[in-house]
């Protein structure tokens, strides 16, 4: 917990430092090369002496380092830490080895999102239903089709028969999320609207994109380590 504590403490020291507009600016000049606290300010055409504040500000956040040149050894060079900028991002989720995706009937939504995982990270993936139709909805079947996704039109699962005990489940609609309070319970809740509520092409879309966009944000922190 101490750790985790620190982590998030850092963090958001870093999030504090560049919440001002001048600091940011310093980052964003310093993310591709190196550059003097003078070079920044003739750049930034910001006062030197407030250069300096900014600076000490990034580094005591962990975010910029000073070198010596070695050429004018009175000169040294500003270097962004990259590592910290990339310290932002929430930590991974430690021991996936598979993730379930779980809706109400196991016919579109859920579907979806285990084909689109299973294409963005080439890992174990399935899908199941609280309770499940006797087929996959067609009109998922044919936005599978039209992004290059493979379903099984008769693959629908009942979550009891598919979930194991180290699992990431995630709740791809709002009454699965709610009814799944016992042993079986998701880990991580998408709202994703029904698709087939309104049963129109455009819905199916909408919820494609809407879930291949969670995958997407999901996959690197879930596939990192040993999370494979």
């Amino acid at each position: 917990m101490e750790t985790e504590l620190n982590s998030l403490a850092g963090r958001a020291r870093i999030h504090a430092a560049l919440g001002d507009p001048a600091r940011l600016a310093i980052v964003d000049a310093l993310t591709l090369g190196d550059a003097s606290p003078g070079e920044i300010a003739h750049a930034l055409d910001m006062p030197t002496n407030l250069v300096a504040h900014h600076v000490k500000v990034l580094t005591d956040a962990g975010l910029v380092v000073r070198g010596r040149s070695e050429g004018d050894r009175r000169r040294t060079y500003l270097r962004l830490q990259p590592a910290a900028l990339s310290a932002l991002a929430p930590p991974p989720l430690a021991g996936v080895h598979r993730v379930v995706f779980v809706c109400t009937h196991n016919s579109a939504r859920s579907q979806l999102a285990a084909a689109l995982w299973r294409r963005r990270t080439d890992g174990d993936a399935a899908s199941a239903g609280t309770r499940p139709a006797p087929r996959v909805h067609p009109r998922a079947v044919a936005v599978a089709h039209r992004h290059a996704l493979d379903l099984d039109p008769a693959g629908t699962a009942h979550v009891d028969d598919v979930v194991r005990d180290d699992d990431l489940i995630v709740a791809v609609c709002d009454n699965a999320h709610e009814e799944l309070t016992g042993p079986i319970r998701p880990r991580l809740h998408w709202s994703v609207p029904d698709p087939v509520r309104v049963d129109t092409d455009e819905a199916f879309e909408a919820a494609y994109a809407d879930l291949a966009d969670r995958v997407d944000r999901l996959a690197p922190a879930a596939t990192s380590g040993d999370a494979r």
